[in-house]
């Protein structure tokens, strides 16, 4: 099977859940970098944004999983009946 054919053999919707997770959690991972580089330069207003911004990050991902895996499981539950 060509990569393509991968591709196709996967629903859009379900690619597109699968990369809203891992960009929100690079996004998360990359703001840690971003809050430790606002502490060290004593910036506590900045911190705290980018504190914000990871957990909205983390939720985003965490929304997005939720509907992935409910997706998923009615799939599994449509194929078996």
């Amino acid at each position: 099977m060509s990569t393509d054919s991968h591709a196709k053999a996967v629903k859009d919707t379900t690619y597109d859940l699968i990369s809203v997770i891992y960009h929100a959690l690079q996004g998360a991972e990359t703001c840690e970098q971003y809050v430790r580089d606002a502490e060290q330069q004593g910036d506590q207003e900045l911190a705290q944004f980018l504190r914000e911004v990871c957990t909205q990050n983390r939720e985003i991902a965490n929304r997005a999983l939720r509907l992935l895996g409910n997706r998923l499981g009615q799939r599994a539950t449509t194929k078996q009946a």
